[in-house]
């Protein structure tokens, strides 16, 4: 004689399985820190701290809804098909579907049509994100290098006509920042204000970005691309290069501090007081070494 195996309701067992589940993901919410739980509110983005970071998260959001309820359709449909048309005998053999012209017709226009819908809201955000002020508040000039960055300030009026390129720059003087291998430098901004960022690079290609901006722009040898960006949070948001640009890309690191107007003024002038000044924007070259280079025993140097 067998061994007798009770049968359990299958009423009870669900019951369990939901409140086991129901269980774990109250553990798994509670254990989330106030970050982790911006994160999930987000969409795993940063909170934004930019004029233009909104357009970039409603992009964003959108974009994950579609791709939700394409996925609840699909699985939908998949477990409608399963269910429907399941063998409920072993001798059963299921009508057979050759074509289904409607249905192919329609999951071959419909992924298009998705297409040309993302495609359409992209170009439009991508349209605001990189429109340009003609009259910025402020024009800072950055210059990107193996392995850290350099931030030129200006001093005294500012001319929008400027280009940045051919040594025509928008300020008569410069205060800067710079940074090492050893020492990641801080951009200092005014907030609520425009600014328009002139990239410069002195030997490959980077990529300017900074996470709160929710925007960046690459750093080209040879041209001067330009990106504006209005700070609206006071606070400290880090920022990096985002192009892989050599063996020591992940020290390519820096601070943005995004502070009032009388800060910001007060700041341009400590960099004067510490001598950190010059008539033009510092852009690599010989400046590499001594300015914004990784020292010459250091890993990575150019030397």
């Amino acid at each position: 004689m067998g061994l007798q195996v009770p049968k359990l309701s299958g009423a009870p067992v669900r019951r369990s399985l939901k409140i086991a589940l129901l269980g774990v993901t109250i553990l798994v919410l509670a254990g989330c820190s106030e970050a982790d739980q911006r994160q999930i509110r987000n969409l795993a983005m940063p909170d934004r701290a930019s004029a233009e970071g909104p357009f970039t998260y409603e992009l964003w959001k959108w974009a994950w809804v579609a791709a939700m309820a394409t996925g609840i359709l699909v699985w939908g449909l998949i477990f409608y098909a399963v269910v429907k048309f399941r063998r409920r005998s072993d001798d059963e053999v299921p009508r057979q579907t050759r074509y289904n012209l409607p249905l192919e017709v329609f999951y071959t226009i419909a992924p298009v049509l998705m297409c040309v819908v993302f495609f359409f809201h992209t170009v439009r955000v991508q349209d605001v994100m990189t429109e340009r002020d003609p009259e910025p508040d402020l024009t800072v000039e950055v210059t990107g290098q193996q392995w850290s960055w350099t931030f030129n300030h200006g001093v005294g009026e500012q001319d929008t006509s400027a280009t940045g390129e051919d040594d025509d720059f928008a300020y008569d003087s410069y205060v800067y920042t710079s940074g090492t291998g050893a020492d990641i430098p801080t951009l200092v901004l005014p907030v609520d204000r425009t600014v328009q960022f002139n990239l410069h690079s002195a030997d490959v290609i980077h990529s300017f970005g900074v996470p709160s901006f929710l925007t960046k722009l690459d750093v080209i040898p040879g041209r001067v691309n330009k990106l504006q960006v209005t700070p609206t949070v006071e606070g400290t948001y880090p920022g990096k290069c985002y192009e892989l640009c050599g063996v020591s890309h992940s020290r390519m690191l820096f601070n943005v501090e995004v502070v009032s107007q009388a800060e910001y003024d007060a700041y341009l002038a400590e960099l004067a007081e510490a001598g950190q000044t010059a008539d033009d924007p510092l852009l690599g070259g010989s400046d590499v070494e001594d300015q914004v280079g990784l020292d010459e025993d250091s890993e990575g140097s150019n030397e």
